[in-house]
């Protein structure tokens, strides 16, 4: 996976900066980033403080490791159904 190149403290700056009024353009070219990625942090990122930003970034995380282990349980689950489905 490819690692993120801005910090959650970075983003929520140059979100504030977006609020402030700054055209997104020109936030665009000054940070080397696209428009859209500025557009999509906004709907992520918009109104949240950095210490929010955190706990997001964690709890999405876990959210990801708990999904991992759900699926690999049901593999796990499947495969027994099938092993007691050919032995009778």
């Amino acid at each position: 996976m490819k690692r993120a190149r801005f910090t959650e403290e970075q983003i929520i700056a140059v979100l504030k900066e977006h609020e402030a009024g700054a055209k997104t353009a020109d936030l665009a070219r000054k940070h080397g980033i696209s428009e859209a990625t500025i557009y999509n942090w906004k709907a992520k990122f918009g109104g949240m403080d950095v210490s929010e930003t955190k706990r997001l970034r964690t709890l999405e995380e876990e959210n990801a490791k708990l999904k991992k282990r759900l699926a690999e349980q049901m593999l796990d689950a499947a495969a027994l159904r099938e092993l007691l489905s050919k032995k009778w």
